[in-house]
């Protein structure tokens, strides 16, 4: 995946072409697997970026191992989402891997930072990252109850009955979704202390970053 947006963020979704009319019905079951590895992952990717938290603010910068699983974490949860709850984008299975994949329709990446603020930990996560908090519960309904009547999950509804009813994913709408879900994995980056570059207020749509129009190349983060 080559950098387009200049966000050490970088999310990719390529659209999977003759999607499924009905299988969007059973993906959520079929997802149950990697929903409970996931549960035990994000365990420990809190206990790791605590963990991190500490050695920024005594080093300035986050551990590469413990980097490289978080990255490998959120790259397991976005194919998951991709396929199964949030974009619908393929209805091809997701890997049981952390690694990159450049042959799995959704990946990301998170640039290595050689250097973080050690001051900044202390506030980024929480007092600067409130803007950035109120727009991902209008957006994904981060916020409980909320959820039903938030943006992402009326779009996925939506996205759900076109495939049914036409047997295509209407093109704007999945553009539209991949932006959002880009936004909401910038946000996570940047409050799990991998960036101190704030999030754009911006709405990056499309299945590549911005300026990305090459193949799905991927590195390792």
């Amino acid at each position: 995946m080559q950098p387009g947006s200049g966000y050490p963020v970088r999310v990719r979704g390529d659209l999977d072409p003759g999607l499924s009319r009905w299988m969007w019905i059973v993906k959520w079951i079929l997802a149950i697997p990697h929903l409970v590895v996931l549960i035990v992952l994000h365990v420990a990717y809190l206990l790791v970026t605590i963990v991190a938290f500490f050695a920024i603010l005594i080093t300035g910068r986050y551990p590469r191992a413990l980097f490289d699983f978080n990255v490998g974490v959120m790259r397991w949860s976005w194919r998951v989402r991709f396929y199964a709850y949030s974009t619908l984008g393929t209805d091809r299975y997701p890997p049981f891997s952390l690694a990159p994949n450049a042959d799995y329709p959704a990946d990301l990446e998170v640039d290595y930072p050689e250097q973080l603020h050690r001051g900044l930990v202390l506030i980024k996560w929480w007092l600067l990252a409130i803007p950035q908090y109120l727009i991902a519960i209008a957006l994904a309904g981060m916020g409980g109850r909320h959820y039903h009547w938030s943006l992402l999950p009326i779009l996925v509804i939506i996205a759900a009955i076109a495939l049914l009813f036409t047997g295509s994913y209407p093109k704007g709408l999945f553009d539209f979704n991949m932006g959002i879900n880009r936004w909401l994995y910038r946000i996570r980056g940047y409050v799990s202390l991998m960036t101190d570059v704030y999030p754009p207020f911006r709405l990056d749509q499309g299945a590549r970053e911005p300026g990305d129009t090459g193949s799905a190349e991927v590195s390792e983060a």
